[in-house]
């Protein structure tokens, strides 16, 4: 296996905060997605984007990383795991339980196989116990797409040395956790602990989904209808006029459903204003009309 460069995939320093690596996110994501992007090889580059942001995004896994990083691995090295496996620190205790954090990690598409070979079930004994100790059931992390939570579908994932179809119950909640009867280590239970896979056009809040729509300049100012994508599907949202860029419209009921008697989620459409690149004289003229019609007076409001 080869020791894969997340923060060069994202564009980013080792030193960045967690806003930073959201926003590089956000941003490949928007260029890559398949349903966007017409560049070649546009659907490897989302893939590799989304998977590097899965490992960034949750401080254990990004810490988790930054070990095996500062072991020495550069992009490329082929990775071998050193005597006693991974993680390793003083006395010979794990640093961090690789096993819990990244098993199951390909649940939805969001790891590639780097992750899942190396830290799934790395480090146990005969039967999936550690250390010679007996066996109980067996506990891994299953990242479900928010679009399966959203419908209630199934997601398809790799633990324990099988590859299996999980029902995701509709409207699942961080923390919860699907028990699978016989399907982990040694016939025993498989425990998995939902949390929600990071997606490219929405951020949850609770119940409620964010998502950051592009606007043009003059569509920010004369308003418009524009096609917002939901977890349900495209709807038309109407744009008001002279919208500054962070104003944020609700569409009621278009966040995740509700269980257990809770109200379904909203979303929230926050307004990002972005300028076009001029791409030929005309573009260019237009803009300096623009700045000719409004001079410095935008600066005041």
């Amino acid at each position: 296996m080869e020791f894969k460069d997340y923060y060069g995939i994202l564009g980013v320093e080792p030193s960045a905060g967690e806003a930073e690596i959201k926003t590089a996110y956000r941003r490949l994501a928007r260029k890559y997605h398949p349903d966007v992007s017409k560049e070649k090889g546009a659907e490897d580059k989302f893939k590799a984007v989304n998977e590097a942001y899965e490992a960034l995004r949750d401080p254990q896994k990004r810490a988790a990383y930054d070990q095996l990083r500062a072991g020495g691995y550069r992009p490329g090295d082929e990775i071998r795991p050193p005597p006693g496996g991974f993680g390793r620190g003083q006395g010979g205790q794990p640093d961090f339980d690789f096993d819990e954090i990244f098993a199951g990690g390909g649940a939805g598409g969001g790891f590639s196989d780097f992750f899942e070979n190396l830290f799934g079930q790395r480090g146990r004994g005969p039967g999936g116990a550690r250390g010679g100790q007996p066996a109980g059931d067996t506990r891994a992390k299953l990242a479900v797409p928010l679009n399966a939570v959203y419908n209630g579908s199934s997601v398809r994932i790799g633990v324990a040395g099988k590859t299996l179809d999980v029902r995701v119950p509709k409207g699942v909640r961080p923390g919860q956790v699907i028990r699978l009867a016989r399907q982990g280590n040694g016939g025993r239970d498989l425990l998995l602990e939902v949390e929600y896979a990071a997606d490219p056009q929405f951020e949850v809040d609770g119940r409620n989904v964010i998502h950051v729509l592009p606007v043009a300049p003059w569509e920010a100012a004369l308003g418009a209808t524009l096609s917002v994508p939901t977890l349900g599907g495209p709807v038309e949202l109407k744009i008001p006029a002279d919208s500054e860029s962070g104003r944020k419209l609700r569409l009621r009921g278009r966040g995740l459903p509700g269980s257990g008697g809770a109200a379904d989620g909203d979303q929230i459409v926050e307004l990002e204003i972005l300028a076009p690149k001029a791409h030929n004289d005309a573009q260019r003229k237009a803009y300096a009309k623009m700045r000719d019609a409004f001079g410095d007076d935008w600066r005041r409001g």
